[in-house]
């Protein structure tokens, strides 16, 4: 990778700057990108989901969270690269503290204007070019997705795309809103697609008008075909996403809703200089995409279902395999595909499976390849953290079992069942509404926190429709937003505990957040959680003793709804082994 670091800062010197950002995100400023957007990947070789990358004329820092400190370390060359926390030691106060008077570059078309605040505030020297210039180095960059787009189906979507368009322009509070978040662009057009591997969607631009029309940008606009046109509609116009520059002068005079933290700093650059009155506010399509209508709800649990059938008989596969010693985590991570392939109407995995063994499972996102690729062994940790996309909804489910034949460690079977006791406390947590994903993290981490451990990820993320398997606004961390929960999120419930070296620990289900029934003498509205989730947790790690009688209770009658909704569904042998993992706890 040094080569690829001394072509770029030839760049930077002709380019007059000192250093130059490198974020993880393209355009769209997603959180997944193409294979065209992998640009810290290339130049740092780190292939992580969160992080961002300082080039300097002398020294490169790689700046990423805790998941993925381990991994980055891995990945990249110890001669070339230098590592911080991006939380601890952020970006910004780093050059603040160790480049200071120095001029940093950066892609306007690659930040939002809120992701540059910091640097900003912290008296760094931005930069912006007009050409990016790694881009200018990456000689074989390939080329823009511009796979096949289809239609969301109002059966799916529980709601057309023209009345989603009428509903939101109605209180746009502008002439127009700029949309730079593909998500949002496919929900509001029931749009789907293919060109990001695990998330069914095109990347796109959109404006919505005020009067309920819109225009949509997109790479390749001859892939629409007529059936495509038809379900878009009369009130839905298109262009290359080239086109997108130059349809923003059109807004001279007239006032279009921004929201700068989603957006490229570049096309608030174009409106200002076209005369635009900007509009600062959320992007109007993330909080409604985010509270799923009813038959999105039904969807998420429809897709629960069918996904756990395959989860359930790659998890009774493990155990009959897992002691022989006879496997892999590429293997496994294949027959737990394998089994989801098999599941009617399955359009893909919603993320590259985490199938970590023993020390692995330690790395929060870890990823094996076949450079990585150790066997699972007999009496050791494994966990598999996966999910499955379906037109009904996505899934997202970790599992951390106990390969066996022998008994677990007590020392880890309290680590776990502390793990455990942090997930039901969130999943049976009653809270008033107007509570925030930050105000809610602790709960799942007091378990832990009582033994004097922690994890260094949040509790919880959104999960989309047929979407992202990470979805905002709210997510249940400590470093999130305030933003209050509300009927209709779908949330994720993982806490974990990781061992260096050793083990990796993680537990998660989905929640469906709704209205909980009212008390007497209850005085204001509250939430509670539906697990959506159905899935057996390793019987062999549990320690019965840790756990209050309402625990125990909620595990013994979540494990009966498990058998009940799943056990028919499968094979002979593989529910003979679910009947075993859920029974009563003793």
């Amino acid at each position: 990778m040094k080569h690829r670091l001394d072509a770029l800062r030839v760049r930077l010197e002709a380019a007059e700057v000192d250093g130059f950002l490198v974020p993880r995100g393209d355009e769209h400023l997603g959180e997944y990108v193409p294979p065209s957007g992998e640009r810290l990947a290339w130049i740092s070789g780190f292939t992580g989901s969160a992080g961002m990358a300082l080039v300097l004329r002398d020294r490169a820092v790689l700046f990423t969270d805790g998941r993925y400190t381990t991994q980055a370390a891995s990945q990249t060359d110890p001669a070339s690269w230098e590592h911080r926390h991006l939380t601890e030691e952020p970006p910004a106060e780093w050059l603040k503290t160790h480049a200071p008077g120095a001029r940093i570059g950066y892609d306007p078309w690659l930040h939002s204007e809120g992701g540059l605040k910091p640097f900003t505030e912290a008296g760094v020297t931005l930069v912006p070019l007009a050409a990016n210039p790694l881009d200018a180095v990456w000689t074989d960059r390939p080329e823009l997705p511009s796979a096949p787009l289809r239609a969301h189906g109002v059966e799916f979507a529980g709601e057309g795309a023209e009345a989603k368009r009428t509903r939101l322009a109605r209180d746009l509070g502008a002439d127009a809103a700029l949309l730079a978040d593909s998500h949002s662009v496919a929900w509001l057009l029931n749009l789907r697609g293919g060109d990001l591997a695990h998330t069914p969607m095109a990347l796109a631009f959109a404006l919505l008008d005020a009067d309920g029309n819109a225009e949509l940008f997109l790479h390749a606009p001859q892939r629409v075909d007529a059936a495509l046109r038809t379900h878009l509609g009369n009130g839905v116009s298109m262009a290359d996403r080239a086109a997108l520059p130059e349809a923003l002068r059109r807004f001279a005079g007239k006032r279009i809703r921004v929201d700068a933290d989603a957006t490229p700093a570049r096309l608030l650059q174009l409106l200002r200089e076209a005369g635009a009155e900007l509009v600062l506010g959320d992007d109007p399509c993330r909080l409604p995409r985010a509270c799923k209508n009813e038959v999105e709800q039904e969807g998420a649990r429809a897709a629960q279902r069918k996904d756990a059938v395959a989860l359930s008989r790659f998890l009774a596969w493990m155990a009959r395999e897992a002691p022989k010693g006879g496997s892999t985590e590429v293997a496994a991570a294949a027959q737990l595909l394998a089994f989801r392939k098999e599941v009617p109407g399955f359009a893909g995995e919603s993320f590259p499976a985490i199938s970590g063994a023993g020390e692995n499972g330690a790395i929060v996102h870890y990823r094996a390849t076949p450079e990585t690729d150790r066997p699972i062994r007999a009496d050791e940790c494994y966990l598999i953290d996966s999910g499955g996309q379906y037109p009904e909804g996505t899934t997202d489910v970790t599992r951390t079992l106990w390969t066996g034949p022998g008994p677990a460690p007590e020392e880890l079977r309290a680590r776990y069942t502390a793990v455990l006791r942090g997930h039901i406390a969130l999943a049976t947590l009653r809270f008033p509404e107007g509570v925030a994903g930050p105000h809610i993290d602790a709960i799942a981490r007091r378990p832990l926190w009582d033994l004097g451990l922690d994890f260094d990820h949040g509790t919880g993320h959104g999960i989309g429709a047929f979407l992202s398997v990470h979805e905002g606004p709210v997510s249940i961390s400590r470093a999130a937003k305030p933003i209050p929960v509300r009927p209709g999120m779908i949330l994720s419930d993982e806490p974990g505990f990781y061992l260096p070296g050793a083990y990796g620990i993680r537990i998660e289900n989905l929640l469906l957040a709704r209205e909980a029934p009212r008390r007497p003498g209850q005085r204001k509205s509250f939430l509670e959680f539906e697990t959506l989730t159905l899935a057996p947790y390793a019987r062999a790690l549990v320690v019965p003793a840790m756990l209050t009688e309402a625990e125990r209770d909620w595990v013994d009658a979540y494990h009966a709804r498990v058998l009940r909704e799943v056990g028919p569904a499968l094979a002979e042998a593989d529910r003979a082994w679910l009947e075993g993992e859920c029974a009563k706890l003793g």
